[in-house]
Formats: structure tokens, sequence, C-alpha cells
């Protein structure tokens, strides 16, 4: 008899670890959903610098230093060490360049640039909500991984706490890829 419930016992907790460990990985999966989505954006919104840039170029072309400014905020976020900051450097130089558009009438109507102005936009929309999303999935993950009982088997299964601040370096991505502007 002590046989069986030591059994029954067993069987009862391995069920239990299978489960927790398969909710870990959808999980875990979610979180890496949510970083390669930031990374998609990303990758879109560096495609798109240089068309913007080149369009401008062609009407503002002694505003030389607005564009060098985009092109260098556009290379540090690209080097590899990306961080929020560099980032939020290219917006800025991104906000300037298409601020040019108000001084120069003929730049605002033309409509590649306000097509690249839309896709911007559209961009840097999709941009914040991968990001609220990315920052719900690392939230759900530590808390399906710190919950009871699963805090018991998470670490002896390999499931290390997610960090919010992964979002720096998934912004690496394929930013690192230099676009070719030449002035």
């Amino acid at each position: 008899m002590t046989v069986f419930i030591v059994i029954g016992v067993i069987v009862v907790l391995a069920v239990m670890v299978i489960g927790i460990y398969n909710r870990l990985v959808g999980l875990r999966q979610n979180v890496n959903q949510g970083v390669a989505d930031i990374d998609a954006q990303l990758r879109q919104r560096h495609d798109l610098i240089p068309n913007l840039v080149n369009t401008v170029k062609g009407y503002a072309s002694h505003e030389k230093e607005t564009l060098d400014s985009v092109i260098a905020a556009r290379n540090q976020a690209a080097d590899g060490s990306v961080s929020s900051g560099d980032e939020a450097q290219l917006r800025v130089a991104l906000d300037k360049l298409l601020a040019l558009g108000e001084a120069y009438p003929d730049l605002k109507a033309n409509t590649n640039f306000q097509e690249l102005q839309r896709e911007l936009a559209d961009v840097e929309d999709k941009l914040a909500a991968a990001r609220r999303a990315l920052n719900a999935a690392v939230s759900r993950y530590n808390t399906g991984r710190e919950s009871f009982p699963a805090v018991l088997f998470a670490g002896m299964l390999g499931f290390q706490e997610a960090d919010f601040h992964r979002l720096d370096d998934s912004e690496k991505g394929v930013v690192d890829q230099v676009p070719n502007i030449s002035f």
C-alpha cells in the first residue's frame, strides 16, 4: 500500500512539473517573439532612414548639418552596443529632419517625403506597441516563473528571470549594417 502511495505522489509530482515546464516554455517563447517583433520594427525604421535622407537631400542640400546628424545618430545606433539612449538620439535627429518639411514647402508637398513620413510614423507606432507587448510578455513570464509551485522547479529546469532591459540588446538586430549614403 505504501508503495502505491509513493508511486502516486511521484506521478502527481511528475505531471505537475511537466505542466509547469510546458507553461514556462510558452511564456518564454512569448518573450522571444516580443524581442523578434522589436527587431523587425527597428529593421524597418533603419531601412527607411536612407530613403528619407535622400529625399530631403534633394530639397535642402545646404542643411548638411541636420542630414549629417541623422546619419551620425543612425550609425551610432548601429554600432552593436545599442542602448535606448542611442535610439532616443536617433529619434531626435529624425524629428529635426522631419521638421525641415516646415522650412521647405516644396519638400513638404513632395509625395515621396509625405509617404516616408507616414511610413516612419507607422513604424514608430508599431515599435511602441511591440515594446509594450514585450514588457507584458516579460512580466507574465517572470510572474509565472516566480509563482508557487513553479518557483520550486523553474531554476532547476533552466528558466532564468527575464530582464526588462533585454530590450536594449534586442535593438541590435540588423541595424548594425550601415546604410550607403553619399553627399
